[in-house]
């Protein structure tokens, strides 16, 4: 067998202290390296790679594109080396501290309610939980897991389905009192439609009519970057808003929000994936461990 003459990981550890500490006389200090010393290995790493990863010219370190997309593979590399030695040296126990981006009703109405039980199932890990429906770079995150809701976009990253909820116009009783109940599209046009102002939200709504689909723009006093806003919004009678069942079910149930136009509902779902790094054979146990829950307990309207 030929003898591996340079050490990757322990460069890639010395790129990315330089990255994360800012230059290259703070990642000696933390390596307890002579700067010389960094700045030569960086050097040698380039001429390997046959690129330049960063621009030394300014007092402040910029990468380059090579640079910065080397730096996301590098952090995701050490992170699987670290995480096979502590699963070679726990027995492959679910440990460390899992990152997870959580789509903000999901987050709060499916999620939240089951930490308690994963963490009593799993001890060792610790959970890093941010809830946003901002489209995150999970690399640049560092987060190990997404949870996204609607539409998949293509990328690199692994998907696995963990189910689907169907959709409802509702609007809260005082609202539909003082307004009225809308009985046709033409209806609905008159009322106040509470919008989402991000770019992956559904601007439109769908509604069935005439064999076909009608779509009625989602607009009126007020646009949200949340689904979590808008059902609140709805709640507080600010006007009607389309979302999820897995989201409003409840309200719907105690009769806080009213559905609308059933008839003309075309059936259509909002899909629920959770998207990760790598594929499923090589996953650190505690996003495996994670997935599998999800997929196991999140049941979805």
């Amino acid at each position: 067998m030929a003898r591996l003459e340079t050490n990757r990981s322990g460069e890639m550890e010395v790129f990315a202290r330089v990255v994360e500490q800012g230059g290259f006389s703070a990642a000696a200090r933390s390596l307890r390296l002579t700067p010389s010393a960094v700045s030569k290995l960086v050097g040698r790493l380039e001429t390997r790679l046959g690129t330049r990863l960063v621009n030394r010219s300014t007092r402040r370190l910029q990468l380059t594109p090579e640079g910065s997309a080397f730096y996301g593979r590098c952090i995701q590399v050490l992170a699987d080396i670290e995480e096979a030695e502590r699963e070679a040296a726990a027995g492959a126990e679910p440990r460390g501290r899992l990152r997870v981006n959580a789509n903000v009703p999901f987050g709060l109405h499916r999620l939240l309610p089951l930490v308690p039980d994963f963490l009593a199932r799993h001890p060792g890990v610790t959970l890093d939980l941010v809830l946003t429906d901002r489209v995150v770079d999970l690399l640049e995150e560092r987060a190990d897991v997404a949870i996204r809701v609607g539409p998949l976009r293509a990328s690199g990253l692994v998907a696995r389905k963990l189910g689907a909820s169907a959709m409802a116009v509702v609007g809260a009783p005082g609202y539909l009192a003082r307004r009225g109940i809308p009985r046709t599209v033409e209806e609905v046009e008159s009322h106040d439609r509470i919008g989402f102002n991000f770019a992956r939200s559904f601007e439109e709504w769908p509604f069935r009519q005439e064999g076909g689909v009608r779509t009625v723009p989602a607009q009126g006093s007020v646009q949200v970057g949340d689904g979590e806003t808008a059902r609140r919004l709805a709640l507080a009678g600010i006007g009607l808003a389309r979302l999820a069942l897995f989201h409003i079910g409840p309200d719907i149930e105690a009769g806080r929000l009213v559905p609308v136009l059933e008839d003309l509902n075309p059936g259509d779902v909002q899909e629920v994936h959770a998207v990760f790094l790598g594929q499923g054979g090589h996953l650190p146990a505690r996003v495996r461990a994670f997935i599998d829950y999800l997929a196991e307990t999140a049941r979805l309207a």
